[in-house]
């Protein structure tokens, strides 16, 4: 439980007033307008819905991604025993599998770079809500203690017919004041999220298979060891089979 937990009651129950008075409208060029045209959803909303972040799941996830990278790591090596081929179907499959090792681990858009980067973009995420919370936890415990909610839980604690909730009354005043304490935060933190998706949107796209610009030919391009000589002299004929070293 954090900060933000322990102050989730107490500040919802004043967000859910200061809704209640904002449905009859805020005093006219306060900056709350801009906010809330922004957001498209009022304070206690918008806390109720960023209650459910949490930093842990992302953090999880991280870890997890990276586990994967040991089993690459498995199927690189894999990939670079030594060849004891040789041959046409040597040369193709030596070219495969340098195309496939480059693939799997060789800079930031191999699958390896891209398991990194998913990684690296989930703890970004985790550092992001638990900063937000903190930020949000903050501007609540300035708000409950205001005077501004002092003025607030008097108009929505007062009957019908007593209450004045005209948008330039003393608690629709207060209200609007609180929904822009409030709202600003929120905006700053989801401000803070879509500038993290656009420094790793780049890292974190698709890592399509590449292949080779150029595929040996059929004949191998030359005499492989222990294949029969073409009658000019020129290489291996097509169709000779590929020899294992040592055969």
């Amino acid at each position: 439980m954090d900060a933000l937990d322990r102050l989730a009651e107490p500040g919802l129950d004043l967000l859910r007033r200061v809704d209640t008075l904002l449905a009859a409208g805020a005093p006219e060029g306060h900056r709350v307008w801009p906010l809330l045209r922004r957001m498209q959803v009022l304070p206690g909303d918008a806390l109720r819905s960023f209650l459910d972040l949490r930093p842990a799941p992302l953090a999880g996830a991280g870890h997890a991604v990276r586990r994967h990278i040991q089993g690459y790591d498995h199927a690189c090596a894999a990939l670079t025993d030594p060849l004891l081929w040789s041959g046409s179907a040597a040369a193709a499959y030596g070219q495969s599998r340098a195309m496939l090792l480059r693939h799997l681990d060789e800079g930031p858009e191999s699958l390896v770079g891209r398991l990194e980067a998913t990684a690296g973009y989930a703890d970004a995420l985790a550092h992001w809500v638990e900063d937000s919370r903190l930020a949000v936890a903050r501007a609540l415990a300035d708000v409950i203690g205001s005077a501004e909610a002092v003025a607030v839980i008097a108009a929505t604690s007062l009957t019908r017919e007593q209450s004045h909730s005209g948008p330039s009354s003393p608690g629709n005043a207060g209200a609007a004041e609180i929904a822009a304490r409030v709202l600003a935060v929120l905006c700053v933190a989801y401000d803070g999220a879509e500038t993290l998706l656009r420094q790793w949107g780049p890292s974190l796209a698709e890592s399509p298979l590449r292949p080779s610009g150029t595929r040996p030919r059929p004949d191998g391009g030359g005499a492989a060891s222990g294949s029969r000589p073409r009658p000019d002299g020129g290489g291996a004929a097509p169709g000779t089979r590929t020899t294992r070293i040592g055969w």
